[in-house]
């Protein structure tokens, strides 16, 4: 089993960054990747950015390049997504999680762990 906890959420306004961070416990050799997602009031879950656990590639969808950034420093175990210039429909619930199939970029029917969410909002 793997444990996620994600932490560095909070109310911020247009413009500004914010970092939040994914501890990651138990058995991490069996990870293939790490990834988030967000989902916003009434909307689907949606993938943000993944990186490999051991290789370190990243991978973002066309609509996430620019302002994120994930990144991973394994012998904290911890993964970390880097969001700047936010904007207010940045704000969602930001989840961690992991799958052990390969792959970078992957929908929510192919994640093995889920962490407990973290509420990023925006204000104008």
């Amino acid at each position: 089993q793997v444990q996620l906890t994600e932490s560095g959420g909070g109310l911020v306004q247009a413009g500004d960054s914010l970092r939040l961070s994914c501890a990651v416990s138990g058995r991490t050799q069996s990870l293939y990747a790490v990834a988030w997602f967000r989902q916003a009031p009434g909307k689907e879950r949606d993938f943000v950015a993944s990186i490999e656990w051991f290789g370190g590639r990243t991978y973002y969808p066309d609509s996430m390049k620019g302002r994120f950034t994930i990144s991973r420093d394994n012998a904290k175990r911890m993964v970390y997504l880097q969001m700047n210039s936010l904007k207010p429909d940045d704000t969602a619930i930001y989840y961690c999680a992991a799958r052990k199939g390969a792959g970078l970029g992957f929908p929510v029917s192919a994640v093995d762990y889920w962490g407990q969410g973290a509420q990023v909002t925006v204000s104008s």
